[in-house]
């Protein structure tokens, strides 16, 4: 006998509630018996968490109340340590060795006091770099007892020879004064040499002769913890982490420095403003040869250097304002140049770099090394990912199996879209992909303007035009502004359009197709023949790097091209370039949906409208069931146009995401 409606209601009710019940009970089961998991130690749940980004703890300074607990969680790309300043403070048995990424240390501390701790990797016990502590209980805490020593901008005029009167060069660092030079004779030193008193010049008498070596067993060949210090005229190779690293000073200058195969960057200036790096080369870097991060304001400047056979050229996390690249020569990389956002870094997100008067060619490399996100830009040659207000200007872009220019978001803990960046004036030739791409969902206000190139049409991209009343980009060029989109012609081609899904998809599938991937070692990459040496290396005074940005103001104006850029560009223009439209399912899908971009919008309108008529017709000719089932036929088949175009959208993405 059937239920009256309102006891069926009533049982529908008491279903749901005892479902809902249930189901919540599951969930919060589920959270209890994952939580350890999540914290990756037991004892770490209810602890007070300290970040280790690169290379910061953030929080540096913690309270807690006595018999609480710390878990140290490592959320950057590097191996961190937690090192104790008083180890007699401390319980016995803490573990100080390194804490890969993705892991966490926990501790517990029951007695009233400070705690003071540093990485090792990045910092020091004097509380510079990377270093903290934990304040237990209601004790007063004013920081580090040491900390920082004010810079000067004038040389001292002592010269301290290595090995003449001192044996090693940390030996002349912990003797030096502020303004003192460090002369370093031909030799090859074996160890990490850590600056801690400001304004020193750290100088080899030949470039290619001073040799710093890690042996791959010291994480750092310079780790510069002072303002205002120089590091000029020598080599650094063979450390596990760094060449020569600034880490959290105003004030640094690298010049006439090689760095070879060195385990994360060859040149490093992190958390760091007011300096300058030029006339310097980096080979065989596992992520970047040159890197500038977590800056804003940078006030800095790269010039003429040359980077090679690693997994990028230069990469910049959350590197902002006042930041210029300028004729420099990026090649045989994976990956050129990759200014980016991310959220293992503070600063977030990345603006206001300028890309100007570069040769960036070649950067295709399938023997370089490997890791992290790097590999993401191969073939490319500038990639701003998750960046804003950039500026690529003026270069020569030759040669690379994927994009020229590349300006897409990039996901990390938060999504960070790419919004006012300026591409114009670039002469690009034989790119396999595009010679511009921009792919989305970005900000509505990307622009490119005047390109040289191989292809005539530009699809509907933001045109820049001249700056005539007002408007500015934040950190970019004052000379343009952005206006509506538009069809633009001219001698170059353009690989997507505004918020087009297909390049942007692409990275996302070769981020997954990077899980487990293997790279060549870094160790056994290509060596540079010699590089140029600094004139009067053994006679020009010291060079404190005070002001170093403002100093540079008069000659930011002019960026000429590498001197090899003509022979390089001849030798290009001279063979064919790749084919656009070259029968490959994914080329030919790529070029459809590049320059059809209303395809789906076209699409869907056609179909509703097919939907409609056809529904219309069937009320008038049939009966109702048979208009229903009609009806059910036309929806599929607009369902399954729909689902035709996005089939062909990641079939597109997947087949140019292979790394």
């Amino acid at each position: 006998m059937p239920l009256p409606l309102p006891r069926v209601r009533s049982r529908v009710a008491a279903v749901v509630r005892s479902r809902v019940r249930t189901a919540g009970c599951r969930v919060v089961a589920l959270l209890v018996l994952l939580s350890p998991l999540a914290s990756c130690d037991p004892d770490a749940r209810g602890a007070t968490q300290v970040k280790m980004h690169d290379n910061t703890f953030n929080a540096p300074v913690v309270r807690i109340p006595a018999g609480a607990g710390v878990s140290f969680a490592n959320t950057g790309r590097n191996p961190h340590n937690i090192v104790p300043v008083d180890p007699t403070q401390w319980p016995a048995g803490f573990d100080t060795s390194a804490v890969a990424p993705g892991g966490t240390a926990t501790l517990t501390l029951t007695t009233p006091g400070v705690y003071e701790f540093y990485c090792a990797y990045h910092g020091t016990r004097d509380g510079l770099g990377m270093a903290g502590a934990v304040v237990v209980g209601d004790v007063p805490y004013a920081g580090h007892a040491k900390g920082k020593v004010a810079a000067v901008a004038a040389a001292s005029g002592v010269t301290r020879a290595v090995p003449g009167r001192y044996p090693t060069i940390q030996a002349a660092v912990d003797a030096a004064a502020p303004g003192d030079l460090i002369l370093v004779d031909s030799g090859t030193y074996r160890e990490e040499v850590t600056v801690t008193t400001p304004s020193l010049t750290i100088r080899g008498v030949d470039r290619n002769a001073v040799i710093i070596d890690g042996e791959f067993l010291r994480p750092n060949g310079i780790n510069v913890l002072a303002d205002a210090v120089s590091v000029e005229n020598l080599t650094a190779r063979d450390h596990t982490f760094n060449g020569v690293f600034w880490n959290g000073v105003t004030g640094y200058r690298g010049r006439y420095l090689t760095a070879i195969n060195n385990g994360d960057y060859g040149l490093y200036a992190f958390d760091s403003r007011d300096g300058l790096l030029e006339d310097s080369y980096a080979s065989g870097s596992p992520d970047a040869g040159f890197y500038i991060g977590q800056c804003d304001p940078c006030d800095a400047v790269i010039r003429r250097v040359i980077a090679e056979h690693n997994t990028l050229g230069y990469s910049g996390t959350n590197s902002s304002g006042n930041l210029h690249i300028l004729s420099s020569t990026w090649r045989h990389n994976r990956g050129g140049l990759v200014p980016n956002s991310l959220d293992t870094e503070l600063y977030p997100p990345q603006h206001g770099t300028i890309i100007r008067g570069n040769l960036i060619h070649d950067n295709n490399s399938t023997t370089a090394p490997g890791k992290g996100l790097g590999p993401l830009a191969q073939g490319m040659g500038v990639v701003i990912g998750g960046g804003r207000d950039n500026v690529v200007a003026e270069n020569v872009i030759l040669d690379h199996d994927g994009h020229g220019v590349m300006v897409a978001p990039l996901i990390d803990a938060n999504w960070w879209p790419a919004t006012g960046n300026v591409v114009r004036d670039n002469l690009i030739l034989h790119s396999g992909r595009a010679d511009i791409s921009v792919g989305g969902p970005t900000g509505a206000d990307n622009c490119v303007a005047r390109q040289r190139g191989s292809v005539t049409l530009a699809p509907r991209l933001m045109e820049c035009r001249p700056l005539e009343a007002t408007g500015a980009l934040r950190g970019g060029d004052p000379e343009t502004v952005r206006v509506t989109p538009g069809v633009e012609r001219g001698t170059w081609r353009v690989f997507g359009v505004q918020n087009d899904l297909v390049p942007a998809l692409a990275l996302f599938f070769r981020m997954w197709r990077l899980d487990g991937a293997t790279f060549p070692d870094w160790r056994t990459q290509p060596e540079p023949g010699p590089q140029p040496t600094m004139p009067d290396a053994r006679t020009a005074p010291a060079t404190p790097a005070v002001g170093v940005y403002a100093s540079l103001q008069s000659e930011l104006a002019e960026a000429p091209l590498p001197p090899q850029a003509d022979s390089v560009l001849r030798a290009a223009a001279a063979r064919p370039g790749p084919t656009p439209g070259t029968p490959r399912i994914g080329r030919v899908l790529s070029w459809v949906q590049a320059f059809v971009p209303l395809t789906p919008r076209l699409l869907a309108l056609a179909l509703a409208v097919l939907i409609a008529w056809r529904a219309r017709i069937a009320f008038a000719r049939t009966s109702d069931d048979e208009a229903r089932r009609q009806r059910r036929l036309w929806r599929l088949v607009g369902v399954g146009g729909v689902a035709l175009w996005v089939g062909l959208a990641v079939a597109t993405a997947w087949s140019i995401s292979a790394v």
